[in-house]
């Protein structure tokens, strides 16, 4: 007899243990071990351990193929998650890892295969082939695209989180913070509002004090003392949750009759309007995708949007500052050009106008389409085309890791005809689809990448920009890992060209997830092994950096409501002069949804307890030296941008630190 030494890792989550039955089988070249029930003395498969047994075989296997694993109910139902399997062979050769991080539910036979990642041509038995075969006709039926909303990309066909396969749902932990958070945070924020509507009465902007109590960060705090700072205004188009929307204006818009005049004033001693333009240091925001986005009707009363055009200029001394605005993009008598010389309450009004429509473009379009929607495309394209042996769904595995969930929960708590958008956002309902659809008709493949994104919007030499210096810096990171790891894997560019499992994944990508959108320039095929790696370095980069760089700062931002209203109750003003505090105070969010954006804002961009960082990857789906190696230089490279980081915002007074490596997250959780 041959005796195989056989280790079983159960998962470390809660309820990963189980008290079924299980089996093990050892599948190799030369034929199969004995059918063995696993049990030692005690409790096996307890949360988080690793139990040791033999496993016999009449004859020597050969080179080990799979391991088959079963579960049997044991009175009743117990689901159990494996994290993996080692076998050591007769004589204490080398121990082989078969990475499986699978849930087993019901009464169910997994056979899972040795971590060394395998492109299909690396295949010869028949077996193994047959094996991924099946897989993906599984996994096929499993996950399937649906069409949430027409004119936007395709997602999971999955109604609620509660359809999606056990593999893709948050562990139960991650499930109890994330319900339990938003529960808090209602919570505290009803008694809030509760104690402000029995006081005194709601009529000026310190009254919005009142709601800040627990939930409270040092960034929002500074932004409650600063946010009517035109400075500060401008370093939030530079550096907070909407960093992509400034662009440089080479000549102002034909419909932004802004005159040399006009902001003089504003302007450096000795130059003028035309010299800075030609300089290169008038910058322009323009929010014309919001002109005519259908509102929102809150408790019967209706809710107003604008669609402002914002000069800036970059100041030698003040940095960057709002110098123009106006609040339509048909310039009359009715939609004035606002400057930071008219009455304070006027030039404020018209900057809190621009903001709340950075909150409905940063939530909807850099937020929710531009790395939810779209990473999701990657998640269900993975799971349909590529067997967990081959080397990009190991790569891509752990960056899109609780995405769908969070995303169908998205689609049913936060953006549906019933949520939390339509109770509290100006474009609720049927706005925010309409601006989805808009935004994703202009969509670029080529604006996903930050190399691109900066010099097409000529925003390549801003000073204070640091969105643009670490993001440039984790690219560059993200980019040298997945060309390292690819050189393991593929040695030319025939060897992608020639991959049939790659070449249908980017077909489903591009044909079915990214349908319908003509400009977005993503090919149905991979041609060499820089287009591959382009590819999957924006997967991991919008996964990650981009993600947390509009995500991670959203209550920091938002937390102080009049930085950042979510929604406005009164139309724009049509004349400066008549621009009152009591109009201010009807325009902004009344005391519920102020108290709602708060709590939500909160809910999802506060760190996750179960957070797994950049770069760190506790399910080894690697197992070979040369991949250990590659990622070894990856989280190198990270370490090294932390210390930079750390190093230049040591002493700010307002530190940006969204994009420092241990603080995003490796996959789209919230």
């Amino acid at each position: 007899m041959e005796e195989y030494k056989v280790t079983v890792a159960t998962g470390t989550s809660e309820y990963s243990g189980t008290n079924n039955y299980i089996y093990v089988t050892l599948v190799g070249e030369n034929g199969q071990s004995e059918r063995t029930i696993l049990d030692n003395p005690g409790l096996d498969f307890c949360r988080g351990a690793v139990d040791e047994y033999k496993v016999c075989s009449p004859a020597p296997l050969g080179p080990l193929l799979l391991v088959r694993l079963e579960k049997q109910r044991y009175w009743v139902e117990d689901n159990w998650f494996c994290r993996y399997v080692t076998v050591e062979p007769p004589g204490g050769g080398t121990a082989l890892t078969f990475p499986c991080y699978r849930w087993l539910i019901g009464d169910v036979k997994v056979e899972i295969r040795e971590g060394t990642a395998k492109r299909l041509s690396d295949d010869t038995s028949p077996q193994l082939l047959a094996h991924r075969k099946a897989e993906l006709q599984e996994r096929q039926t499993i996950y399937r695209w649906a069409a949430w909303a027409s004119g936007i990309p395709k997602c999971i066909d999955a109604k609620t989180e509660a359809d999606l396969h056990q593999d893709v749902r948050f562990d139960s932990e991650k499930r109890s913070d994330f319900e339990g958070s938003l529960h808090y945070a209602i919570l505290e924020l009803s008694l809030k509002k509760l104690a402000i509507r029995f006081g005194k009465s709601w009529d000026d902007l310190e009254d919005f004090k009142r709601c800040f109590w627990k939930l409270k960060s040092p960034i929002a705090e500074y932004c409650m003392e600063h946010w009517k700072e035109d400075w500060f205004f401008g370093y939030q188009c530079l550096n907070g949750s909407n960093p992509r929307m400034i662009q440089r204006c080479k000549e102002l818009p034909g419909n932004f009759p802004v005159s040399g005049d006009m902001v003089q004033g504003s302007l450096a001693p000795r130059t003028t309007l035309d010299k800075e333009l030609k300089a290169g240091n008038i910058y322009l925001i323009d929010y014309a995708i919001m002109d005519g986005v259908p509102t929102n009707v809150i408790r019967g009363k209706p809710q107003y949007i604008a669609a402002p055009l914002c000069l800036l200029y970059e100041h030698p001394d003040q940095g960057l500052i709002p110098i123009a605005i106006q609040l339509g993009q048909t310039p009359g008598l009715d939609t004035p050009i606002f400057l930071p010389n008219d009455p304070p309450l006027a030039w404020l009004l018209a900057k809190i106008w621009v903001r709340h429509s950075e909150f409905q473009v940063f939530q909807l379009l850099s937020h929710l389409l531009r790395t939810h929607l779209l990473v999701e495309v990657f998640c269900v394209a993975t799971l349909r085309q590529l067997p967990a042996v081959h080397p990009v769904y190991k790569l891509l595995a752990p960056h899109l890791r609780y995405t769908l969930e969070i995303n169908c929960r998205g689609r049913t708590q936060l953006v549906s005809a019933d949520g939390i958008f339509k109770r509290v956002v100006s474009t609720g309902g049927e706005g925010l689809l309409v601006l989805s659809q808009r935004e994703y008709k202009v969509l670029t493949y080529r604006s996903l990448q930050p190399c691109w994104d900066f010099q097409q919007r000529g925003a390549t030499t801003l000073r204070d920009y640091f969105y643009r210096e670490h993001s440039l810096m984790l690219w560059d990171a993200i980019h040298s890992f997945v060309s390292g790891m690819i050189s393991v894997y593929y040695h030319c560019d025939s060897d992608v060209v020639e991959d049939p499992e790659l070449q249908t994944w980017i077909k489903d990508i591009a044909e079915e997830g990214f349908v319908d959108v003509p400009t977005f320039g993503l090919s149905n095929e991979l041609k060499n092994k820089a287009e591959l790696v382009t590819l999957l370095s924006v997967a991991i980069f919008t996964s990650t950096a981009q993600h947390a760089a509009t995500n991670n700062g959203q209550f920091d931002w938002c937390a102080w409501v009049p930085n950042t209203p979510c929604t406005m109750r009164h139309p724009t003003p049509t004349d400066k002069d008549a621009v009152t505090m009591e109009m201010i105070m009807d325009s902004l969010p009344d005391v519920s949804q102020t108290c709602l954006e708060m709590a939500i804002t909160w809910h999802l961009g506060r760190p996750q307890p179960d957070a797994v960082p950049l770069g760190q990857y506790p399910e080894q789906y690697f197992t070979e030296p040369q991949a250990q190696e590659v990622i070894d230089r990856f989280r190198k490279e990270l370490k090294d941008i932390e210390e930079h980081i750390l190093s230049q915002n040591q002493g700010l007074e307002l530190p940006y630190l969204f994009l420092l490596p241990s603080r995003i997250e490796n996959s789209i959780t919230i």
